[in-house]
């Protein structure tokens, strides 16, 4: 079997990994033969081994662009391979990252243990007991694309194989698919967290409470929990924590029908999804509750300012994203 065609199985398999993929969120990729293989913007890695989800790019390219910080690297388009690139394609939002990394192999998830980590004031501090003895390094938070090669450039070292991206995810690098599928499988490990339990939710009620709205019920136990772990509901309705919530969620969940946004929280009921809301919306809530029920109630959190907000919803390869079907 071919190392691309081993990265779309894996790559499947993290798709499917709620606690570690949501939606079109995370990417990998394959440095093979002078080319970098990356997945595409707005697709699922879910599908990878059943649809054409990688984009071509003519590695050596993107490599001295990214030495001389190009802004071509913002989004990658200029180094594409159009003859290779059968369906037209265009390189996910965090290629620049992949290009940084001297490994054959790079995957990049949203795992929602490190995430738990990494959106705390002493991320850093907390992780260095955790990683203990791994290449890693802790990246803090920067907007995704240029912003965030940039960081990663001034930290990393010759033999990182483990980025933590702060108020972000986990980034582990490897010369072969497996060997990278078996160092995520070991920091996941690592960085396990207990997870509060919470009651089932009350589907009668609101069921009942959508009727005559725009909003059902979400499909899913683990969503429900927003609604009833108090952490999560009071994050939800609050504050942002990294990049996925406010594109798919915005910046606050309401928990009354004032606005017509994707989602209501019921507190002790359940979530409502909105009827038209994107695919993309139910895997972002079930994430937040993921994230969220792992996080001790008085912790230290560093929630994005209102300037990294701005950066994300006013990015032009942000809103290309949300323009796809997929998402």
């Amino acid at each position: 079997m071919s190392e691309l065609k081993s990265l779309s199985k894996l790559s499947a398999r993290l798709g499917a990994n709620h606690l570690l993929v949501q939606a079109a969120g995370g990417n990998t990729s394959l440095k093979q033969d002078g080319i970098m293989w990356i997945k595409a913007s707005g697709t699922w890695l879910k599908d990878a081994d059943d649809k054409d989800i990688f984009v071509p790019l003519d590695y050596e390219k993107l490599k001295s662009a990214l030495t001389a910080n190009d802004p071509d690297c913002e989004s990658c388009v200029a180094f594409i391979r159009t003859d290779l690139n059968v369906s037209g394609l265009r390189p996910s939002i965090e290629t620049s990252v992949h290009g940084l990394m001297q490994q054959k192999v790079v995957l990049h998830v949203h795992c929602v243990n490190t995430i738990s980590w990494a959106i705390q004031e002493n991320a850093e501090a907390l992780l260095s007991e955790k990683l203990a003895g791994e290449n890693w390094v802790f990246i803090p938070y920067a907007r995704p694309g240029l912003m965030l090669s940039k960081a990663i450039q001034q930290n990393i070292k010759p033999n990182t194989n483990v980025l933590i991206l702060g108020n972000h995810g986990l980034v582990v690098a490897a010369e072969t698919v497996h060997d990278a599928e078996t160092l995520l499988q070991k920091i996941v490990r690592k960085l396990k967290r207990t997870i509060r339990s919470v009651p089932r939710p009350d589907l009668a009620a609101l069921t009942a409470i959508a009727k005559g709205t725009n909003y059902q019920p979400a499909t899913n136990d683990g969503t429900h929990a927003l609604a009833y772990d108090a952490l999560a509901f009071k994050v939800g309705t609050q504050g942002v924590f990294y990049p996925d919530h406010v594109v798919f969620l915005g910046t606050t969940i309401p928990y009354d029908f004032s606005s017509d946004g994707p989602a209501v929280l019921i507190r002790r009921k359940g979530v409502l999804v909105h009827k038209n809301a994107k695919a993309a919306v139910e895997p972002m809530l079930r994430c937040l509750a993921d994230v969220f029920r792992r996080v001790d109630a008085n912790a230290k959190l560093n929630a994005l300012t209102p300037e990294q907000i701005d950066q994300l919803l006013n990015w032009d390869a942000e809103k290309y994203r949300q323009t796809l079907k997929a998402n």
